[in-house]
């Protein structure tokens, strides 16, 4: 073929519009292609674009004339496949590179992590480290990323580690980027004091690594070391205070403080987000505390955030916790918008505060009005009501609906829940046979609710026998058993008994923990 005859066409401007013009057909001449720096141009200005699917075809040109593309076409169709979320065409492209480059192998390393593909990702990693070819700070971040994963935790193991020695016997420059990504890998993985390591070898600290390993240090229960990082963090923003905020309200000991760093972050003119709200909420929730759980809501309804399902569903969460349902219903029912969380959390604040018949109208409303299927957790709840409302045929209904209608594979919490629910039935031998006919091996929770149930029905021998099976599991971690199984005895005038199991208590260093609970006055806990 003369190409001389298609080289006025090749070098024409209209040939290149066509190349990225969606709506204008390719030249019918398959045998017909561009210069490499056309085909670049067309390929980026694709990859750019909110259309990146349409420069395909400029692949199937491609494919069709026989051509073969340098390096550097190859790489930007790689990229125009990952913009696409075509990994498989990626990888085809990848595996036909004959000269493979290192920045070939970041990308589809990003493109397999970006789509939660670890194994794929780290076996590229191997690929590239046979190779020879030498890692830089970009791929080592990616590995980095790849540690945080929770999908093989056998897999990524003690991965952030290993890729620190490497960084640190490689000449690659330990920027600001690679020192965040380090920083957030230990503190994922559990090792807080390597992250401080870390943070405290950087000449310059950013925001990003200081609210991480706060995280870090609230996950782990050490509130100085975060407060100190806190307090260190010049740059402060809203995420960084969110940390504080949320780390103090998990514990009933830290959750006003969490309600002090708000205030201190209103007066520095930071904005909350929906983070901020839902970790104030969850400190309400936590101290019980509604006259702030109100005040918290109205500042909400003063934001765009007040329509958010997750702070209605926490709304409705903290007010059942308090014991005022009707609150709770009141917020329910003004949400503009449902979920499972949603309707569970209400079903769940029914149940809880002695409404068994409320909670189950609106486990059955949830399913035929709505067609929304309930999760674990709803179901959990639902059995919970039903134990409390005696109702055995429907709690058995409902039990037996998990598998057969929703394939929700019942867990222990679920087998311990229906256990209460025969026990406080007073249908103990039924609970005795259901537990002995369980899958797996019951655990601690059933144990103890048969235990509780034969406390209350007075019935010494299955006591005893609950008691020895939940002793065998865990002979120390339980005080409660061995109150429950001596009350059942002290009950039925078994005081030898009685002695002789609190001489075991004593030789065993088991002593009942105190009772505590909140007692509110003028908003001091």
């Amino acid at each position: 073929m003369n190409n001389g005859i298609f080289r006025p066409f090749f070098s024409s401007r209209g040939f290149c519009n066509s190349l990225i013009s969606p709506h204008q057909s390719f030249p019918q001449n398959h045998d017909f292609v561009p210069p490499s720096t056309s085909l670049s141009n067309a390929l980026q200005h694709y990859i750019n674009s909110e259309t990146p699917s349409h420069g395909q075809k400029i692949h199937s040109r491609i494919l069709k004339s026989g051509f073969v593309p340098n390096t550097n076409i190859s790489i930007k169709l790689l990229i125009l496949y990952l913009k696409c979320n075509c990994l498989r065409y990626a990888r085809q492209v990848f595996d036909g590179l004959r000269d493979r480059t290192l920045s070939a192998y970041n990308y589809m390393i990003s493109g397999y992590l970006k789509r939660g593909q670890v194994e794929e990702s780290l076996g590229l990693v191997r690929r590239l480290l046979v190779s020879g070819e030498k890692l830089d700070g970009f791929t080592f971040s990616m590995i980095l990323k790849a540690s945080t994963s929770r999908r093989n935790v056998a897999l990524v193991g003690d991965l952030g580690r290993m890729v620190h020695t490497q960084i640190l016997k490689s000449d690659v420059e330990k920027d600001e980027v690679l020192c965040t990504a380090l920083i957030d890998s230990y503190v994922k993985n559990g090792r807080v004091a390597y992250a401080r390591t870390v943070f405290d070898v950087m000449s310059e600290k950013n925001v990003v690594c200081s609210t991480s390993l706060i995280s870090g240090y609230m996950n782990q229960g050490s509130f100085e070391d975060a407060e100190c990082i806190f307090q260190k963090t010049l740059d402060k923003d809203v995420v960084v205070f969110n940390a504080m905020i949320e780390g103090y309200s998990k514990t009933s000991e830290y959750a006003t403080r969490s309600l002090e760093v708000y205030i201190d972050m209103q007066r520095l003119n930071f904005r909350p987000n929906v983070s901020t709200f839902a970790s104030l909420i969850g400190a309400c929730s936590m101290l019980a505390a509604f006259e702030i759980g109100e005040q918290v809501q109205s500042q909400l309804m003063k934001t765009p955030f007040y329509a958010d399902i997750k702070l209605g569903s926490a709304l409705i969460d903290m007010y059942a916790k308090c014991g005022r349902v009707a609150e709770a219903r009141r917020v329910f029912d003004h949400m503009l918008v449902k979920n499972v969380f949603s309707w569970t959390s209400m079903i769940d604040g029914y149940g809880k505060n002695g409404f068994p018949d409320e909670a189950l109208e609106l486990f059955g409303k949830m399913q035929k009005e709505y067609g929304i299927a309930p999760n674990y957790v709803t179901f959990l709840s639902a059995l919970s009501a039903c134990a409390h409302a005696g109702l055995v045929d429907k709690g058995w209904e409902i039990f037996q609906s998990m598998e057969n209608e929703y394939l929700v594979k019942p867990e222990m919490e679920h087998y311990a829940c229906m256990v209460d629910l025969l026990g406080r039935a007073g249908k103990l031998n039924q609970a005795w046979e259901f537990v002995t006919r369980m899958p797996g091996r019951p655990n601690l929770d059933v144990w103890a609710a048969l235990l509780s149930s034969c406390r209350l029905h007075g019935n010494i021998e299955m006591a005893k026998l609950a008691a020895n099976e939940l002793f065998k599991l865990n002979a120390t971690g339980r005080p409660g058993a061995y109150v429950a199984l001596s009350n059942t005895l002290a009950d039925a005038g078994k005081w030898e008994s009685v002695t002789e199991l609190r001489e075991i208590m004593k030789e065993r260093g088991i002593s009942k923990d105190t009772g505590r609970s909140w007692v509110g006055a003028d908003g001091i806990f």
